[in-house]
């Protein structure tokens, strides 16, 4: 809706100023709380622009809003750290009513070492804090404007953190409509000099606009399990079984799954038959076959003629003992 945050370089967002010197109220590059500027209040005690109450200096923005009207304001607000510690009140940011006398119906205000929000209307202080000097406050004000307390509430949040929940409130008097005033505005008891920063003051229609939600933080990816991969019942992956040696017959009274093949292993040999062996084994060119036996050498040494017509048998005899021979060599 509007914004008062000084970023123009001058105070021209505001309707109007209430200073007895134009040093009262200047736009400052440091400290500032976003942008590139912000506003030092200060007033010393015997300031009285106004020929009223109290000592200030403040900057005015005729807002005028409208009975029922509903806005969110926030703006940011620093406490010099010499800032005088009195047991009186020091306005830093009020909705004044347009009528000539008597206290705002809303305002924000430090005494002693606290801040606090009153509502003089109905003489309450429905939310306070402890005053911290040299560093930036961030309000958030939720208003609905009304003399009805049926009707207008409050609700505020303090540097992010809601505070104070929406309540019923007097925020107007009857018949009148309240303007925004910001700066310092206190007590004439009041000696030492006071100043105040002020910086990012904005009126919003929605909360978003003025307490943008953080996207949450992206999940942490715990690792995806196999696509491919079953489950069992307990939700974990279960290893497939080997599937079964295509060139080995199972045996019609069941064969143990485990039995039935290694993958990845050489297949066997076509031309000895699978009872001949331990089916527990596997079988490769490289593993030897019962007896010490390699099996190359066990096809030789299967019955039969050779391609000469010699008996296998004679050649079997004469290659064992040449191979217990080359054994007794390698030793």
């Amino acid at each position: 809706m509007w914004r008062g945050d000084f970023e123009t370089g001058d105070r021209s967002q505001y309707s109007s100023t209430q200073m007895v010197n134009a040093n009262r109220l200047q736009v400052v590059t440091s400290p500032v709380a976003e942008g590139q500027y912000a506003l030092k209040a200060t007033v010393y005690q015997g300031d009285d622009p106004i020929n009223a109450s109290g000592n200030r200096n403040e900057l005015v923005y005729m807002s005028r809003e409208a009975v029922g009207s509903e806005y969110y304001y926030r703006w940011k607000v620093m406490f010099a750290n010499d800032f005088p510690s009195a047991d009186t009140w020091q306005l830093f940011t009020q909705w004044h009513h347009d009528g000539c006398c008597g206290s705002p119906p809303v305002e924000f205000y430090v005494k002693g070492e606290e801040i606090r929000l009153s509502l003089p209307g109905t003489a309450e202080i429905p939310w306070r804090t402890k005053l911290t000097r040299g560093v930036w406050h961030e309000f958030i004000l939720h208003a609905k404007w009304s003399s009805d307390p049926k009707v207008g509430f409050v609700e505020l949040w303090h540097n992010k953190e809601r505070v104070l929940p929406k309540r019923g409130a007097m925020t107007m008097y009857s018949g009148q409509r309240n303007y925004l005033k910001l700066g310092l505005y206190r007590s004439d008891t009041v000696r030492p000099v006071g100043v105040v920063y002020h910086d990012g003051f904005m009126q919003a229609t929605e909360l978003s606009d003025v307490l943008p939600v953080e996207p949450p933080p992206p999940p942490v990816d715990a690792g995806t399990p196999d696509a491919g991969a079953p489950v069992d019942a307990g939700g974990g992956p279960v290893d497939p079984e080997p599937p079964e040696d295509a060139g080995t017959a199972a045996d019609a009274g069941g064969v143990d799954p485990g039995d039935a093949g290694v993958p990845g292993e050489p297949e066997q040999d076509a031309g000895t038959p699978a009872s001949s062996l331990d089916s527990g084994t596997p079988q490769g060119p490289n593993v030897p076959t019962p007896g010490g036996i390699s099996s190359e050498d066990g096809v030789a040494a299967q019955p039969g003629c050779s391609s000469t017509g010699g008996s296998v048998a004679a050649f079997s005899l004469l290659g064992l003992m040449g191979l217990a021979g080359y054994r007794r060599r390698s030793r």
